[in-house]
């Protein structure tokens, strides 16, 4: 079970509603697991491994198919990688592989508990990166060290690997790396893929120098999420376009520059503001220090698979139990990047349209989003995530409704760097649920939306309204937001 404090979100307001909500938000997260799709794409036949599955693959993969592997004549297996639920993956590559595993590092945000014998776990902060980042990077390089070309290296990449996998350029400490990622991500709610083409130039293991150190052996990259619609920035949705437009999963190359990097940085007039050693990396970034680029992965030994296609994805299992408990179900988007409070003011008010008119579908229907909002938090200092206030944006716009609920969680059980201190609530939420009472519930508590929205400080007044969502951590495949509007009759109120 995902979704820890059920029973406390169902006691209350639109009682069917929001129990219906988190089964179809449990559906959805259940199915995020990368463990049982890592598990399928091996086999063994005693000391031969075979690793490949056409279903993970991108298309036009030109090494299609399945690779052997003598696991007698290989000097040694190692795992690396970094991300949020990587541990996942991990742990079936460790089942596949017993005794023939030779040793491991992965990378995992603090709380995740992956339970990994034999491959060693370190654990960071996200989504500023802390010192236990840098130590987990560090254990990987040396490792890198001891590789020869009769190796095999299977790397990993999630969601959070661009935080989690940080280890500076000489020159460059962890608390300017630290002050650039609050200022860009945090402070001015600057987009992930933006932010990466930054930061990717300030690293010595991201945009594909990952792989980089372990070019010598032979390497299997697996990627936590879909090899051709993934999030990249290429028209190309195959294997020529996941190499070419990818900014985020550093075991791959990508294609952005140190120039494209400064005007980043200069059209979010947050060049000046930069610590000077960032500024002066980049002014002076040499050839021998750029990212991997598509013509130098291409020169490698190694293969490429996405262990969490879209027919495994969320949305497809969420759908499914929304439809078998008696909704019609519509995607809205699934590439929402827009602030959160802005999102929950637009899709609510779908929903209010859809309760008053019966338009664009009638009634009973869920209504899904995914993607990854923002929030620009400025100076504020409040403690929330991005679900959450969208959550709280949907309370305003709802009151009243007796017919419809929204909840919205990051697929990862973490929304926001946490911080929450109140006796019995965890350190960070993974989202909300909201109804039509949840407004006025506020107001008889004393509890102002406005001000919390206002101040990004969100996870508060959730939790003391009972709509603050406690999850077990996974992967992240981005955010999933439920809207649900019961018909009136049996399925209403």
């Amino acid at each position: 079970m995902r979704i820890l404090n059920r029973e406390g979100l169902i006691d209350r307001g639109n009682k069917k509603g929001r129990e219906d909500v988190l089964s179809i938000m449990e559906a959805g997260l259940l199915a995020s697991d990368p463990y049982e799709n890592t598990r399928q794409l091996f086999s063994r036949d005693n000391d031969m491994l075979y690793v490949g599955n056409k279903r993970f693959e991108a298309e036009g993969d030109p090494h299609s198919g399945v690779e052997a592997i003598d696991l007698k004549e290989t000097r040694a297996i190692y795992v690396v990688g970094a991300g949020k639920g990587a541990g996942r993956v991990a742990m079936a590559l460790e089942e596949v592989l017993g005794d023939f595993l030779t040793d491991g590092v992965v990378l995992v945000k603090h709380g995740d508990r992956p339970g990994l014998k034999r491959i060693k776990t370190c654990y960071g902060a996200h989504p500023i990166p802390d010192e236990g980042c840098v130590a987990g990077c560090e254990r990987i390089k040396e490792l890198s060290r001891q590789v020869t070309e009769q190796d095999v290296v299977f790397t990993i990449i999630a969601n959070g690997g661009s935080s989690l996998l940080t280890l500076p350029e000489e020159g460059i400490s962890l608390t300017d790396v630290q002050r650039l990622t609050a200022m860009m991500q945090i402070e001015k709610g600057v987009a992930t893929v933006e932010l990466n083409v930054v930061r990717n130039h300030l690293d010595q293991m991201k945009g594909g120098k990952l792989s980089r150190l372990f070019a010598k052996a032979m390497q299997f990259h697996l990627i936590v999420t879909d090899a051709n619609h993934h999030v990249i920035q290429d028209k190309r949705h195959d294997y020529e376009g996941l190499l070419r437009g990818n900014v985020w999963l550093h075991n791959l190359p990508e294609a952005s520059t140190f120039s494209q990097a400064m005007k980043i940085l200069k059209s979010y007039k947050a060049w000046e503001s930069c610590p000077a050693s960032i500024r002066k990396f980049l002014e002076n970034g040499t050839a021998e220090q750029e990212t991997v680029k598509y013509e130098e992965f291409m020169k490698m030994r190694c293969r490429v698979f996405g262990v969490m296609p879209d027919c495994a994805h969320f949305l497809p299992a969420a759908r499914k139990k929304a439809e078998k408990m008696g909704y019609q179900t519509a995607v809205l988007s699934q590439v929402i990047q827009a602030e959160a409070k802005e999102c929950g003011r637009i899709l609510s008010a779908i929903g209010r349209n859809i309760e008053e008119y019966g338009e664009p579908v009638k009634a009973p229907v869920v209504l899904f989003s995914s993607g990854e909002m923002l929030v620009t938090v400025e100076k504020k200092a409040g403690i929330g995530g991005r679900n959450q206030e969208f959550v709280l944006a949907c309370a305003r716009q709802i009151r009243g409704s007796k017919r419809i609920v929204i909840g919205s969680v990051d697929s990862d059980g973490t929304d926001g760097p946490g911080g929450l201190a109140i006796p019995g609530a965890p350190s960070c939420l993974g989202g909300g649920i909201v109804d039509g009472t949840t407004a006025d519930r506020a107001e008889e508590k004393g509890l102002s939306i406005e001000e919390c929205l206002r101040n990004h400080d969100t996870s508060g007044i959730l939790w003391q309204l009972g709509c603050g969502i406690h999850m077990e951590q996974n992967i992240s495949l981005n955010d999933l937001t439920v809207i649900l509007i019961q018909g009136a009759g049996k399925n209403g109120d």
